[in-house]
């Protein structure tokens, strides 16, 4: 709940959690408790009896967990909040179409749509039960909000912040006009560049190495506090010398993520016991292709991943930063993806260092991890811009002879 209310996923009164355990227990929130404030000793248990534990009311919206619970023995864990790009689409009667990534097909699946009922009313539960009956994780409810279910907490937490996730982009996307969805042929390709690498043993690493670890962990962490990427979405490399490089692993959650789970990868082989990302074999092959890149990151900010999805092209001639920073915005499609991976690092240029990939978000190269990442803060706050704006009139770009000067005092390369 602290991580929900933190990153405003739900609101001070607003939400439920809870979590079934093998005795039958159901531990939820309690009612009307400071969600920014709530303590372990706060959370209510509720027996297989009905005999309630706790020094609180457990919460008002108590028999719609029991009955998702009895609908889906397969589910352990319950998420209910108002996150605002997801009420948008409750109060509007939608739900969001998850299939404009192929990750957040993955991990939410298709979403139901419970209709109206009185809060904490047992015409709810079983509206909102009957749609998970039907094998739906996520169910929007009409005028209310959303409810998500997992087998553990974390994967609850994981379908939650990517459907929001999901909905924020959709949302930001439909500012800019048509909002593209990916093809079948999509959702193989990051399989595709998954196929798994041979295990090697790299010994102690050295002092170097460690350094770059914490570095990249500390840097994948803090793009997670800035909302550039989410738990479920990310990934992002250094090299370490030569062919070999760290990167993140496959399935982590990116705002925990320590300096031992990062991946060592070199000579087309991976640290033994350690899954590395999907990208990884494409990361491979940029470094190789381009000895100046020395970071990689993919990333999903919001604003700039809203582009990737909509028709409209990101035009970096707004302010010198930005056109400096990112100079024009490359844009591939995804089915690159499922190409070789060499064939893909020679359409890149570390010239022009950023690229969106339709139904992906933005992968970012840099001459070393901080480069990478302010070029990622850069992008994210660009995009934002650009959209905030088209609720004030025309952007003015600027002109041929602005961009001129820049590229003469900066030393950037013509396009």
């Amino acid at each position: 709940m602290e991580r929900i209310y933190s990153y405003r996923m739900t609101t001070t009164s607003g939400g439920n959690l809870s979590i079934l355990d093998d005795e039958g227990s159901i531990w939820i929130t309690p009612a009307r408790i400071d969600k920014g404030g709530l303590r372990r000793e706060d959370i209510m248990e509720i027996r297989s009896d009905g005999e309630i534990v706790g020094p609180h009311k457990p919460s008002s919206e108590f028999p719609f967990h029991r009955m998702i619970y009895e609908a889906r023995p397969d589910l352990r864990a319950i998420i209910h909040a108002h996150p605002v790009a997801l009420v948008a689409f409750s109060i509007c009667g939608r739900t969001p179409e998850t299939r404009i990534f192929p990750k957040a097909r993955v991990v939410c699946g298709e979403v139901g749509f419970a209709p109206y009922a009185l809060p904490g009313s047992e015409a709810l539960g079983l509206s909102i039960a009957s749609e998970f009956a039907k094998g739906f994780n996520c169910v929007m409810l009409e005028n209310h909000g959303v409810v998500v279910g997992g087998a553990t907490f974390r994967e609850a937490f994981m379908r939650f912040e990517t459907l929001e996730f999901a909905a924020k982009t959709i949302v930001k996307a439909s500012a800019l006009g048509k909002v593209r969805h990916a093809g079948e042929s999509d959702f193989a390709a990051e399989k595709r560049l998954g196929n798994p690498l041979q295990p090697f043993s790299p010994g102690k690493a050295c002092s170097a190495e460690q350094e770059l670890r914490r570095e990249l962990a500390g840097f994948v962490r803090r793009g997670y506090r800035q909302r550039l990427l989410i738990s479920t979405e990310g990934s992002f490399s250094a090299r370490v010398s030569g062919d070999a490089f760290l990167i993140t692993p496959r399935g982590c959650d990116r705002a925990l993520l320590t300096p031992e789970e990062l991946v060592l990868v070199g000579g087309g082989k991976a640290e033994a016991g350690k899954t590395p990302s999907f990208a990884t074999r494409l990361h491979a092959a940029i470094y190789a292709r381009h000895p100046q890149v020395k970071a990689i990151v993919n990333a999903t900010p919001v604003n700039a991943t809203a582009y990737a999805v909509a028709e409209e092209a990101l035009d970096t001639r707004t302010i010198p930063e930005s056109y400096v920073f990112l100079r024009e915005v490359a844009r591939l499609p995804l089915s690159i993806l499922s190409e070789d991976p060499a064939a893909v690092a020679s359409r890149l240029r570390p010239d022009f260092p950023v690229t969106l990939i339709e139904n992906d978000g933005a992968m970012v190269l840099g001459t070393s991890l901080l480069d990478a990442f302010d070029r990622l803060e850069v992008l994210e706050t660009t995009a934002e811009a650009l959209i905030n704006s088209r609720n004030l009139g025309p952007v003015k770009v600027m002109g041929e002879e602005v961009i001129k000067e820049l590229c003469e005092a900066f030393h950037l390369p013509p396009a």
